[in-house]
This record gives C-alpha cells, structure tokens and sequence, in this order.
C-alpha cells in the first residue's frame, strides 16, 4: 500500500490544491435595457430585466 513515507508541508500541500482554485473575473456587461453594469445571464437588479423581458418589477 502506498504511504507517505513524510508528512507533506503546508506550502506543499497548498501549492498542490492552488491550480484549481484560480478564479476568472465575472462577465460584467451593459444591461441593454437601462445601461447599467451587469453580471451575465443575471436579471438586471436596476431595471428588472432579462433577454429583452420584465422578469421582476423594480419599483
């Protein structure tokens, strides 16, 4: 049976487990409907929309 014959160090072991962590920056697009800042495939927190409908009503 294999065994680790040391204990690995906590850099070693986090540098290991760091490769699939690694985070991209969200999409932030403009909202067609009222032009503010945005995340992608979310509903507009400002105006309510998404894909060219009113999904929620903003007041």
């Amino acid at each position: 049976m294999a065994v680790p014959k040391r204990k690995s160090s906590k850099s070693r072991r986090d540098s290991r487990r760091s490769a699939n962590i690694k985070m991209d920056t969200p999409n932030i697009l403009k909202c067609p409907k009222c032009h503010e800042p945005n995340l992608s495939h979310r509903v507009c927190k400002k105006c309510g929309y998404y894909d060219g409908k009113e999904v929620i009503k903003v007041q």
